[in-house]
């Protein structure tokens, strides 16, 4: 029995581990292809929303973080509105960025 408690103890401290790197990695992507508009926390640069007279969501609302996680692929993927498809990110690189994304929730 103990031993069974050792195994699920590191796996639940590996897997953490493992969500911690994803984090990582999907704030490094967000920096190089979202943070320019979306800005460092989330939060939309003022500039961008004005040149592209466009209100753009805080990405740590109650609005953005309701997003099903497909819809949220989705914009970062293809782009909604005004904002164009983010190229160069595709598979593991999408799901780290949506777990960071979801880790600005307020």
């Amino acid at each position: 029995m103990p031993s069974f408690l050792l195994s699920t103890a590191l796996t639940v401290l590996l897997s953490g581990a493992a969500f911690a790197a994803d984090l990582k990695a999907g704030k490094a992507v967000y920096d190089k292809s979202c943070k320019s508009c979306h800005g460092a926390d989330g939060t939309p640069v003022p500039t961008i929303q004005k040149m592209l007279k466009v209100e753009m969501r805080d990405l740590k609302s109650q609005e953005v973080q309701s997003l099903s996680d497909a819809d949220l692929r989705k914009a970062s993927i293809q782009g909604q509105g005004k904002m164009k498809p983010v190229t160069g990110i595709t598979g593991a690189d999408v799901d780290n960025l949506l777990a960071y994304v979801r880790s600005l929730r307020k």
